[in-house]
């Protein structure tokens, strides 16, 4: 598997399961005020989770595609607003899928606020930081939902694989 086959599809699922999540939050009575929710206090809300993996996609495609992507720095302040951004990131993906990748063994240098400097490879990258990164913030807003007793479970972690169910035979 390359970083492209591994990378697009997940951001593309991932993203699914948000919007379906926010979906289901939409029609609870607290509606946008789910979005100041958190795990723990040291945690960022909802509102801030939803940002960063819009955010993720393109700078994950920036480094391996040499998109030119500017991450946006406001959270999302409706649900409604949260899904349509979403929708515009899943448009955005289908374009920049149409792009080809750096090579997977090709050298990336990933820096992170805090100073921190990786040298990592293009395939590296999405298995080692990439995808686990974008789960880590997938979850965790499934979390806080979870934890404000919004009704959802496995199935609407990974809907995606609804598509592999076996059809009964004969």
């Amino acid at each position: 598997m390359n970083a492209k086959d591994l990378l697009v599809p997940t951001q593309r699922h991932m993203l699914g399961t948000l919007k379906g999540l926010l979906t289901k939050a939409a029609a609870d009575p607290r509606g946008d005020a789910l979005l100041q929710a958190r795990l723990a206090d040291d945690m960022h809300p909802l509102s801030t989770q939803i940002r960063f993996l819009c955010n993720m996609v393109g700078e994950a495609i920036e480094r391996v595609a040499g998109v030119t992507f500017v991450s946006r720095e406001e959270d999302p302040a409706t649900l409604e607003e949260a899904i349509v951004r979403i929708g515009s990131t899943l448009e955005q993906l289908d374009e920049w899928e149409k792009r080809d990748f750096a090579a997977d063994e090709a050298a990336l240098e990933l820096a992170i606020p805090n100073g921190m400097v990786f040298d990592m490879t293009t395939i590296s990258y999405v298995r080692d930081w990439s995808v686990p990164q974008f789960y880590f913030h997938t979850t965790a807003a499934y979390a806080i939902l979870r934890k404000e007793g919004l009704e959802v479970g496995k199935a609407d972690f990974v809907p995606h694989m609804f598509g592999y169910i076996r059809q009964p035979t004969g």
